[in-house]
């Protein structure tokens, strides 16, 4: 009988550091944002770099450095834009779940944050991205989703 306890016991016990575990790591996985930012639908990454006007007043021009947009090679991503302290890009499928992409860019010069991603190959061949930046200011964290087609 106490073999029994003890073993709901420790039963009980990693279930709570399992719930804590996920609680803590939740922000990596689902990061939170102040403030979100839609872009002007008409603008395509596939095209040309995409401009957005920030709740600040300040622009923020974002482009990839490939067109198209390749699957399973690097290409450069770019973010231009004052008064940043911390740019992220999360990369998800839109229709599909295709795991944790998000590449940090580094601040190259003022303003002028650059990386580099790698997108997932899928089999479907055509496949719908939501790529989010991930804007931290000195007032607000922004998100900025924007969406194109590969394949």
């Amino acid at each position: 009988m106490n073999r029994k306890i003890l073993i709901d016991l420790v039963g009980v016990l990693l279930i709570g550091l399992i719930v804590l575990v996920g609680y803590k790591l939740s922000p990596l996985l689902l990061p939170k944002a102040d403030l979100t930012v839609e872009p002007d639908p008409a603008c395509s990454l596939q095209e040309g770099p995409c401009s957005v006007s920030l709740p600040d007043g300040g622009m923020l021009r974002f482009s990839v450095g490939t067109r198209p947009i390749p699957m399973v090679k690097p290409f450069e991503l770019r973010v231009e834009a004052a008064g940043i302290r911390n740019v992220s890009v999360d990369f998800a499928g839109v229709d599909m779940d295709m795991g944790y992409n998000r590449p940090q860019l580094a601040e190259r010069s003022p303003g002028v944050f650059t990386g580099e991603a790698t997108l997932p190959v899928c089999v479907t061949g055509r496949m719908t991205w939501q790529a989010t930046l991930l804007l931290e200011t000195s007032t607000a964290r922004v998100a900025i989703p924007f969406r194109f087609v590969t394949g």
